[in-house]
């Protein structure tokens, strides 16, 4: 396994080619992407470890994301069995990768239980003491406000204690499944590969960002055209669910324009 280092722009690169094996086949990751979602919820039902299951599920079923794209990229049509593949290999890999999975969650909930300090529930409270509605003559409310600004600091919080969370396991799975990394050098590697192209990564952050906002904006301009508001919120959920599709439709890019097998030579640069 060797490590590449990529230009800027393949960060750009990565997203087009989300965008573009998403549109391919829209209805298999539409499908598979729900299921995920589906199996982390009805996991997060089960009683005292339902939450921490359905976070350590998260890196296995994100492999079986990548391995869809791979399939799809490889002209072939994505099953819904594609999604467990990671825990059906070996006995290691399979322990490896639920490993992996332990230590997702366990980085998660630490992060939620810390990030919740810094709000300690007071927006929960003023929305819940209010009917559960929120009006503009809240919104003036100086109590609101400072909920309000209390709600930011922890998701500023959260995001900051994440970003370290993300680089570790951003590649850390595939690792696994993939090349049969041990769970502590595929942490390791994972790290290595996003610092050493942080500048396609960040392209590629901000690239998903900048889609998310001008799909959004365009969505509010069209419902205020047609005097539609409720167009507006009607259609936010199925436009974030799609992109997020296409988002993990693109992570097998990601994976593999930056890690190549030792006999292979390097890909070429994406554009």
């Amino acid at each position: 396994m060797k490590l590449n280092i990529v230009p800027a722009r393949t960060g750009a690169q990565w997203v087009r080619e989300g965008m573009r094996v998403f549109l391919r086949q829209p209805l298999a990751f539409a499908g598979l992407f729900f299921m995920f979602l589906a199996a982390t919820a009805v996991a997060a039902l089960l009683p005292v470890v339902g939450d921490a299951l359905a976070l350590a599920l998260i890196p296995a079923v994100t492999v079986g994301l990548m391995a869809a794209t791979q399939q799809a990229v490889e002209g072939r049509f994505p099953m819904p069995a594609v999604l467990v593949v990671a825990l059906r290999r070996s006995p290691s890999q399979t322990r490896a990768m639920l490993v992996l999975g332990g230590l997702y969650a366990l980085a998660l909930l630490l992060i939620i239980a810390i990030s919740t300090w810094a709000d300690d529930g007071q927006m929960a409270r003023f929305v819940a003491k209010h009917g559960g509605r929120v009006t503009p003559e809240m919104m003036a409310d100086p109590e609101m406000q400072a909920a309000a600004r209390a709600s930011m600091q922890q998701l500023m919080l959260a995001g900051l204690l994440y970003t370290p969370v993300a680089v570790l396991f951003w590649h850390a799975p595939a690792l696994v499944h993939w090349h049969q990394v041990p769970v502590g050098k595929s942490l390791f590697f994972s790290a290595v590969a996003v610092l050493r192209n942080t500048p396609a990564y960040l392209i590629y952050g901000l690239a998903w960002i900048a889609l998310t906002t001008v799909c959004s904006l365009a969505l509010l301009l069209l419902a205020a055209l047609v005097g539609r508001m409720g167009l507006a919120m009607s259609g936010m959920l199925p436009l974030s669910l799609m992109i997020a599709a296409m988002f993990y439709a693109s992570l097998w890019f990601t994976f593999r324009d930056s890690f190549s097998a030792d006999d292979a030579p390097a890909p070429p640069a994406a554009g």
